[in-house]
């Protein structure tokens, strides 16, 4: 099968629950779509798709469902074109890339057109493209960048739009209304502008409001009625036309309806169209402050940087900047691109990145990530990633990722959704009809007015809105504090978790042990001993050998000479020095070799029991040395658990250690269960079993042999400073090491699903509550028949408010703050 190719799109014409699964059923309808999720709150699809699907295909079915997606074209500069040839590869690699409709390259001019699905690709990563196979190139305009789209210019455009239907409005509300409200009024306009007049005046401006700022519900309405596919704005300009029409031949032909009927709603009419423009002006408002976290991660990187060239400093735009060229960063600056430090030392804000507020140290071979910022040195780096390829980019993606997730709970709305508008189309028509069969008089009117309420009040704008817009803000917040969900359904899953498991060295330890202890037999010389111990670890890759190097070092120690070092897995290793024979090792080593154990092994016991791992040199057959080496407990890992305990979930360590270091870490952190001895698939049938018995379990680790019980995990949590391995493994990870990422990370899942719930407990109870309503289910008990205008506020509400309830999410504060 081919690799499947992901592309983010943006729709346009989504106003509702019902576009989101016509947009989606079109897109799965093309050959090739693997999936499709349709975000209503970012107007966005995220398609994944391979052969033989491609880009125009998914244009052309999103053209053809009514939701067409969003085209940019970017001037690009193409330097080193020599010939056709060129141009032509150029042509080509630009065509191929994923969301790229159209390419068009000019040699002469040494541009090239590239037409492209809005959000799908940025002219940076097009430029990178061409400049990686040997054409240098950069964007000649300003170019798209990745995160949210800006909604600021829509909600100018929507307020203009609110503000001049409700100057309109409010004169043809005031005469009609006024006068039910206020007799004596009612009063004063017929003596002072007449009946007649009062009705062309309400006709006169509520046509302008109609086909002037509402325009946009029929422009988009009418078009989706025709394709047999009805949305909010199609409901929305049903309803206002029935209103406005009737009242329309109330007024031209009054002669053709029955007696007692005639009358006019040009006010339902109006209000409707402008108390719903204002409910668009403030969702434009609150959907830009749902991306607001992404934004700022985007805006985090600095648009140019300081290059150093042959001796000279220039500035140049970061598009432009490649691996490989060095770069100055000043006190103060942001740094603008992933680099390693080559000259300089200084304190770096990572926060920005890892949550972490404490600035990290940084100097020669230090790394550095683009968008944090530098403090008082200055730094000279070589650049090792650009584009797509640095990190900020990859948490950017990332986050669109999660954002653009369908949660399980969200199934329950899709069903609904698929057939809502329909049912909705279908309940007004029988409450039109049942008015008319036995409606008091005038049972036309009441008929009309019921029917369009009905239209208004259900539009399922709310219900499109509860879970994205929630899943948006609450992971955009979780990755303020350095929690990054690589899966969105990670999200639900891990607030149900009942099982937190750890791998112990580096999840809940530095991972850099450290020699703690070093005793030696009598009549052994202490520093000459360590010396060839030192030289023999010096040619092993274990960390623990590594924690003896580094002491010895430390100690003034030069390693010694050895030679025929050989490694036994799982016991130690032997090695020749200075003519005789020295094995570095476990007790169970020492002993299987026939070495004689002295009072050296007593001594080990309390240090096996502060956690220490304990191991033997003997030499020329005699036990001659005992060592401890340790690998520090992080300094968060005992908030971080207490934590947990007080969230109820059970802790446990699962790790490849001896059982007596284990237990003695455990005890220390009041770790509720231990695995300790096993080997990463006994790690990964470890988690299985647990789930056998019905426990939800999270597995935390950073290392390759965590992997396996990472992805086996109901939720797998990485540790952002471990390996990619473990990392691509993971559902989620913390791009710190701190422990403190995993109770942020529940505390973020919880309440967004507790906020995933309150909105869909609106959305749908207020439906249910209130299309009964405005069919007039309690006109027969107390007489009241909701008025359209009412309907049409209500719904504009719904919608804010499970905006506003989304956007509390912003304001998250980090759990292990409030657990300590």
């Amino acid at each position: 099968m081919a690799a499947l190719k992901t592309l983010t799109l943006e729709l346009e014409n989504l106003s509702c629950a019902s576009c989101v699964g016509r947009a989606e059923r079109a897109l799965d309808s093309v050959e090739g779509v693997d999936a499709a999720p349709v975000n209503l709150a970012t107007e966005t699809a995220r398609v994944s798709f391979a052969a033989p699907a491609t880009t125009e295909n998914l244009a052309t079915a999103l053209d053809r469902a009514g939701y067409p997606a969003r085209r940019d074209t970017v001037v690009l500069d193409v330097q080193s074109m020599s010939c056709a040839a060129c141009v032509g590869r150029v042509e080509r690699m630009l065509k191929a890339t994923p969301g790229v409709l159209d390419a068009r390259v000019n040699l002469a001019s040494e541009r090239a057109f590239v037409t492209f699905l809005t959000g799908s690709v940025t002219p940076e990563a097009l430029s990178a493209k061409t400049t990686k196979a040997g054409f240098p190139t950069t964007p000649r305009a300003d170019s798209s960048s990745a995160g949210p789209r800006d909604k600021a210019d829509e909600a100018r455009a929507l307020k203009h739009k609110a503000l001049l239907a409700a100057a309109l409005t409010l004169p043809v509300f005031v005469i009609e209304m006024g006068g039910h409200l206020f007799p004596p009024f009612h009063h004063w306009v017929m003596r002072n502008i007449g009946q007649a007049n009062s009705h062309w005046l309400q006709l006169i401006l509520t046509t302008i409001v109609l086909f002037g700022p509402g325009r946009l519900f029929f422009a988009k309405g009418i078009p989706a009625l025709l394709r047999g596919a009805p949305e909010m704005n199609a409901l929305v300009a049903l309803g206002a036309s029935a209103a406005y029409l009737y009242s329309l031949v109330s007024v031209l032909t009054p002669g053709i309806l029955p007696p007692g009927t005639v009358n006019v709603y040009f006010e339902a009419a109006a209000v409707i169209v402008t108390l719903i423009l204002v409910g668009r002006w403030m969702e434009a408002r609150a959907k830009g402050r749902t991306g607001e976290a992404i934004r700022a991660l985007v805006e985090l990187a600095p648009d140019e940087a300081t290059v150093e060239v042959e001796g000279r400093q220039i500035t140049r735009p970061v598009a432009q900047v490649i691996t490989g060229e060095v770069i100055v960063i000043r006190p103060g600056e942001r740094v603008p691109l992933d680099a390693e430090i080559i000259e300089g030392e200084s304190l770096v804000d990572e926060s920005m990145i890892t949550g972490e507020p404490v600035p990290v140290a940084k100097s020669s071979g230090s790394p550095i990530t683009g968008g944090t910022v530098n403090g008082t040195g200055a730094l000279k780096a070589r650049v090792t990633a650009v584009g797509p390829d640095t990190m900020l980019s990859q948490i950017v993606r990332m986050v669109e990722d999660a954002q653009g997730a369908r949660l399980p709970i969200q199934a329950l709305v899709d069903r609904i959704t698929a057939v809502f508008v329909p049912v909705v189309m279908a309940v007004a028509v029988l409450t039109v009809a049942v008015w008319l069969l036995i409606g008091p008089d005038p049972a036309l009117g009441l008929a009309l007015v019921a029917g369009v309420s009905v239209l208004i009040i259900a539009c399922p704008c709310a219900m499109g809105l509860a879970t994205p817009t929630s899943i948006m803000v609450g992971t955009g917040r979780a990755a303020q504090l350095g929690v990054l969900f690589r899966r969105g359904d990670a999200l639900q899953a891990l607030q149900s978790v009942d099982v937190v498991a750890f791998d112990k060295t580096g999840t809940l330890t530095e991972g850099r042990p450290a020699l703690t202890a070093y005793e030696v037999a009598d009549g052994q010389d202490a520093d000459t001993l360590l010396a060839l111990i030192a030289g023999a670890e010096a040619q092993s890759e274990h960390p623990l050998a590594q924690a003896i190097l580094s002491g010895a070092t430390d100690r003034g120690l030069t390693p010694a000479k050895v030679s025929a070092v050989q490694t036994e897995t799982g016991f130690g290793l032997s090695a020749d020095a200075e003519g005789k024979r020295m094995l570095i090792g476990s007790q169970q080593y020492m002993a299987r070799e026939g070495v004689p154990l002295t009072d050296l092994v007593d001594r080990a016991d309390p240090m096996r029991a502060d956690g220490q791992t304990v191991f033997f040199a003997a030499y020329d057959g005699q036990l001659a040395a005992l060592i401890g080496v340790a690998d520090p407990v992080k300094p968060d890992t005992s908030n971080a658990l207490n934590a947990l305990r007080a969230m109820g979930k059970e802790l446990v360590m699962v790790t490849g250690d001896d059982t007596a270091t284990a237990a003695a870490i455990a005890d220390r952190l009041e770790i509720d269960r231990v695995v300790a001895g096993v080997v990463p698939g006994e790690k990964l049938q470890t988690i299985a079993d647990m789930q056998a018995e019905g426990r939800k379990v999270a597995f935390v680790g950073d290392g390759i042999n965590d992997a396996p019980a990472l992805a086996q995990a109901d939720v797998g949590i990485a540790i952002g400073t471990g390996t990619d391995v473990a990392i691509e493994a993971a559902d989620v990870v913390l791009s710190s090491g701190a422990l403190s990422g995993v109770v942020n990370a529940l505390q973020v899942s919880r309440r967004t699903m507790t906020n995933i719930r309150q909105n869909l407990f609106w959305a749908f109870g207020y439906n249910v509550a209130l299309v009964p309503v405005a069919a007039g289910v309690l006109y027969p008990i107390w007489g009241v028949l909701l008025s359209p205008m009412l309907g049409a506020g209500a719904m504009a509400a719904s919608s804010v408010l499970v905006l506003t309830n989304a956007l509390r999410l912003r304001f998250i504060k980090p759990a292990l703050k409030e657990a300590t």
